[in-house]
């Protein structure tokens, strides 16, 4: 199905037109991967849409920028703003978020100095891994691909060349015929999906891979930990190995785009019943309860558009 485009866009402290938000050939981004960026969600709620934990969002992404070196020539609360704008420009209510910094045409080479250009886009996005994922899960291998090593490329940084590494790890996945991917780290245990974290269920406690791991300290992540604990629900945090994905009773992976997707089989073994089970749908719940009005938002996470 081809994307279907919004209208308008924020681009470097204005909404201007979608087609007119231009990067030049020789930015250094295109050539280095040099931009760090967010993925965030806002979502329809009984009391209006909301974009959900905005604030923290962006703050990583500055702090994505910190550890690459990335001057961005705005405020967090300007980025803030910039977010909640071109949803309304664009007349969105339910939308997914992009905001992007990187280092734009300037000089050349890799510690050339360079201009940050920051745009922010918006658009209808559906479920990440496809219709009816969210329900019926998807199957799932691992990745001959590992994540890269410690203190070769910061996976806490939410930066565009690190996503080299997740390309590889999806487009292996959906090669084979598989939903997605998932990645050990140079340790040889596990690390996370391409793009999203991972819970396994074992005796109805979520385990979960930690940040040494290689993995991106996801926000999901985060608010599913302590949704968890809130509710009853033990949390680990520890190393886990390969084989577990397949000796767990139920398995998930999470992130803003994929939001919570049920994992039924892992390398053609199936997961606990080969269905979503009753830890990963109780998470589903609370987590989109947020949104409904079930789940009570006691930590400040749904900010208005």
């Amino acid at each position: 199905m081809a994307q279907t485009y919004p209208d308008q866009i924020w681009h470097n402290g204005r909404i201007k037109p979608w087609a007119e938000a231009t990067v030049h050939v020789m930015a250094h981004a295109l050539h280095y991967g040099s931009s760090v960026f967010e993925g965030i969600r806002s979502y329809d709620t009984p009391n209006g849409a909301v974009i959900f934990r905005l604030t923290e969002h962006n703050k990583r992404l500055f702090n994505s920028a910190k550890i690459y070196d990335i001057q961005i020539p705005y405020t967090l609360d300007e980025i803030n703003a910039a977010c909640r704008a071109v949803i309304k420009a664009n007349g969105l209510s339910k939308a997914y978020l992009r905001p992007v910094a990187y280092r734009g045409l300037g000089g050349f080479g890799l510690s050339a100095e360079t201009p940050t250009d920051v745009a922010v886009a918006a658009w209808q996005m559906g479920p990440y891994l496809g219709a009816g994922v969210l329900e019926q899960g998807i199957d799932a291998c691992v990745s001959s691909w590992q994540r890269f090593a410690p203190n070769t490329i910061p996976a806490g940084a939410k930066a565009g060349g690190n996503y080299l590494s997740g390309q590889l790890v999806a487009r292996e996945a959906r090669r084979l015929g598989f939903g997605e991917g998932i990645a050990l780290a140079s340790t040889g245990l596990l690390s996370e999906g391409a793009g999203e974290n991972l819970f396994l269920v074992f005796d109805g406690a979520l385990h979960t891979t930690p940040v040494s791991a290689a993995l991106l300290n996801g926000i999901t992540r985060n608010t599913l930990i302590t949704l968890a604990r809130a509710n009853g629900i033990e949390v680990v945090e520890r190393d886990i190995p390969r084989e577990y994905l397949y000796l767990c009773d139920e398995l998930f992976m999470c992130g803003t785009a994929a939001e919570i997707t049920p994992i039924r089989s892992v390398d053609g073994k199936p997961v606990g019943a080969g269905k979503p089970g009753p830890v990963t749908q109780r998470m589903q719940e609370l987590f989109f309860g947020l949104f409904s009005g079930k789940t009570k938002d006691q930590w400040g996470w749904l900010e208005p558009v």
